[in-house]
């Protein structure tokens, strides 16, 4: 049996069809396994874990390259095992484990938990497709499916109303479409579909074009500027684990991975061009306003997801310097953030599970009742604050050191965001578990059903999350501080070899005065918490005196209202047109129903009444047209 296993392990061919088609169908299983939680738990973890073991076996494998004959015209199913590919597939595997124990503890007892399984873990087969794929049109079909699981899950709950699964569809479908604009393009100017047959295009002319539409295709795949909008209106819809999955982890892997490919595989995109100020631009203001946004949150889950966003910015800055130091950083940084993101979405779904919401208004004082959750959040958020010796540190060290050398005003932007992300966690932090407990009035919290709010604050009612969730979370967190502590690992012996660099940027930034730099902006975000604080009275209005500050609360209340949501602007357009269309349309309608009936009838009318009988007027009508055409003909 052990060398069965092993010769089907040996067979990179198997594992790959496997990885592809096993989630799909354990996902079926999840799906039609009815409210009985142990068999759905099994069934995810077995899903998972094969997934992980397989992915294993791939990085752990020799390169191999796979062509599976299809259809003609460059329709061949080409998968491309690599280091690259196959360290993203491991990761995506990983997180995928996680996600997948996470989810079911969460919904237990939900009617939606088999269709939610259902949709992850085909989720996790199109993102294998997609990162395996050699042929880019191939790439493009699990791209799409990716998009429907999406659609699908914003649906689950809110099929009655489904604004912001519709929103997600159109804006992540508007990026799938530019992304297959340039896949067009690419391929035409490259003469074949298979990235691994390219020569580097250069970024000029109708090539420009097509790195423009791949890159706007597989960044917006992640979640950046300008198809990002939907990822907070998700947050208050969606079910708290498609948040840590999809905006926190899996679309990361997908984008990011498709965004440093075209970079160093397919376009020859030159430091300081154009080019790439204009995708280090892109991803400035990613962080700049997803950060913006995040401050002056008070849902919990509103906050992550412009965070979510916001954090990618930094991943896009970074790979578009085009600097090996860059791309090694916004690669460290998707993965640290992909740890630390969705382990901070956990924990407020785990909050939400134990008082019944996430605003922060109506909780607090929660660290001493639930102190692993609080023990998860603080590891993630000093993460993702950028604190040493934590691994956001070290990963927003490699992209601050990239855009300093390309551009001090990128480099000054990110530090801004830095700055911003400090804040915003404080606030959070302090507000969700410091002080006394707070409950929200009248909310059922706690796994036991028909447990109500008391008059004054019960802490014998508030209790930590169950194993299941708890788990997933401390594994999340555990990557914040080894990363950190111990960057060696994952950029010099998984990310630069992956990417054919020599050079090694692990351990303490080279830079002190960057590090001096970055420590000094956290010392400010920690005074202007402080003032904040107490100029409010409150930890969760800390950045009121920046929301409300002069000229800023103007541009705050602008974007409240959507002024700034590309999709708004669109579907104004897109009423104003229709306006336009049913106007004409009526028009059209009056013409032929009222204008041409009445003009029928006059015209009838009158010829009636020339129609009398007389000669005389018959003959009279004769000689006046006769003479009319004599005098045109004199006239001509």
């Amino acid at each position: 049996m052990l060398s069965q296993i092993s010769s089907f392990l040996n067979s990179g061919a198997n594992i790959i069809w496997f990885m592809i088609v096993l989630p799909a169908v354990f996902g079926v299983a999840a799906r039609f396994s009815g409210k009985h939680y142990s068999a759905r738990l099994i069934i995810s973890v077995m899903s998972a874990a094969v997934n992980l073991l397989f992915a294993l076996s791939l990085y752990l494998s020799e390169s191999f390259y796979v062509v599976i004959p299809f259809a003609s015209h460059g329709l061949d199913i080409a998968l491309n095992v690599n280091e690259y590919s196959a360290m993203f597939l491991a990761f995506a595997a990983a997180g995928f484990l996680v996600v997948s124990l996470y989810s079911v503890e969460f919904l237990k007892g939900e009617s939606c938990a088999g269709l939610f399984m259902l949709y992850l873990n085909i989720s996790i087969a199109m993102i294998n497709g997609a990162l395996l794929s050699d042929n880019l049109g191939i790439m493009l079909f699990f791209w799409e499916g990716l998009l429907c699981t999406l659609f699908g899950m914003l649906l689950i709950n809110n099929r009655q109303n489904p604004k912001a699964a519709v929103k997600a569809l159109v804006l992540s479908g508007t990026a799938d479409l530019l992304l297959m604009l340039g896949i067009i393009i690419t391929v035409y100017r490259a003469g074949t579909p298979y990235v691994s047959q390219m020569q580097k295009l250069p970024v000029t002319g109708i090539a420009g074009i097509g790195f423009v539409c791949m890159m706007l295709g597989a960044v917006g795949k992640a979640g950046s500027l300008p198809f990002h909008t939907w990822i907070p209106e998700a947050a208050g819809d969606a079910p708290t684990p498609f948040l840590a999955a999809f905006p926190g982890m899996l679309e990361k892997f997908l984008g990011i991975c498709l965004a440093v490919r075209i970079v160093t595989d397919i376009y020859d995109l030159r430091p300081e061009s154009g080019m790439s100020i204009a995708v280090m631009s892109l991803g400035t203001l990613t962080i700049i306003v997803g950060v913006a946004m995040a401050l002056i949150q008070k849902d919990m889950k509103r906050l992550l997801a412009y965070h979510a966003i916001s954090q990618v910015g930094y991943m896009v800055l970074g790979i578009g310097t085009a600097l090996p130091v860059g791309i090694i950083g916004g690669i460290f940084h998707m993965l640290n953030n992909t740890a630390y993101k969705s382990c901070l979405f956990m924990t407020a779904g785990s909050i939400e599970r134990q008082t019944g919401t996430t605003d922060l208004r109506k909780i607090g004082g929660l660290a001493k009742h639930m102190p692993v959750t609080a023990a998860c959040f603080i590891v993630s958020g000093l993460a993702i604050a950028g604190v040493p010796p934590f691994s956001g540190f070290f990963s927003k060290e490699l992209v601050f050191d990239a855009a300093l050398e390309s551009n001090v005003v990128f480099y000054a932007g990110a530090l801004l965001g830095a700055f911003m992300t400090a804040v915003s966690f404080l606030k959070m932090g302090r507000a969700a578990f410091a002080g006394e407990l707070k409950l929200p009035e009248n909310e059922k919290y706690g796994q036991e059903p028909g447990i109500k709010r008391a008059q004054e604050p019960n802490s014998r009612l508030v209790r930590e999350s169950g194993f299941g969730m708890l788990l997933p979370m401390c594994a999340l967190a555990v990557p914040s501080i080894l990363f950190g502590v111990a960057n060696t690992w994952p950029l010099d012996s998984l990310i630069s070899p992956a990417l054919e660099y020599t050079e090694s940027y692990s351990g303490w930034p080279h830079s002190a005065v960057l590090v001096l730099i970055s420590l000094v902006v956290l010392a400010l975000a920690v005074c202007d918490h402080i003032y904040g604080s107490r100029k409010s009275g409150s930890a969760i209005n800390a950045a009121d005196h920046i929301h409300y500050a002069p000229v800023l609360r103007n541009i705050y209340a602008a974007a409240e209202k959507g002024w700034f949501d590309p999709y708004n602007w669109t579907m104004r357009i897109v009423g104003a047109w229709s306006a336009l269309c049913m106007f004409i349309e009526r028009g059209v309608a009056w013409f032929y129903d009222v204008a041409a009936v009445g003009a029928a009838k006059g015209a009838g009318n009158l010829l009636h009444r020339i129609d009398n009988g007389s000669l005389s007027l018959y003959l009279a009508a004769a000689v006046a047209g006769v003479g009319i055409i004599v005098v045109i003909f004199l006239a001509v």
